[in-house]
């Protein structure tokens, strides 16, 4: 491996059981593989937690505009709950019915 930096970890008596039992097992070669593929799945999520925070940040922001702007509806009860879906089933419903005719 071209430009490998060796480092020392140190594993608690389950964790270090569990990277030697994946070692042959699951068709790893040594620790230091199982190691390197935990760590590019780690950053792997670390990315996807990233892009959530940033899709949740602009809901809210998108969130605190319409309500600035007065574009909410209150939900007070589990009925108006209920009603609002119903009704945006029923919108939706016909929008489709429309595409499809279209």
């Amino acid at each position: 491996m071209a430009n490998v930096e060796k480092l020392s970890v140190s594993l608690s008596k389950d964790l270090a059981k569990m990277v030697r039992g994946a070692v042959g097992e699951n068709g790893y070669t040594s620790s230091s593989e199982v190691i390197r593929e935990a760590l590019r799945d780690w950053k792997v999520k670390q990315a996807i937690q990233a892009a959530d925070i940033t899709r949740l940040q602009k809901a809210w922001k998108q969130g605190m505009r319409d309500i600035e702007g007065s574009q909410f509806m209150e939900v007070n009860s589990e009925a108006d709950a209920n009603a609002l879906v119903d009704d945006i089933k029923t919108r939706g419903l016909k929008k489709l019915a429309s595409q499809r005719t279209n």
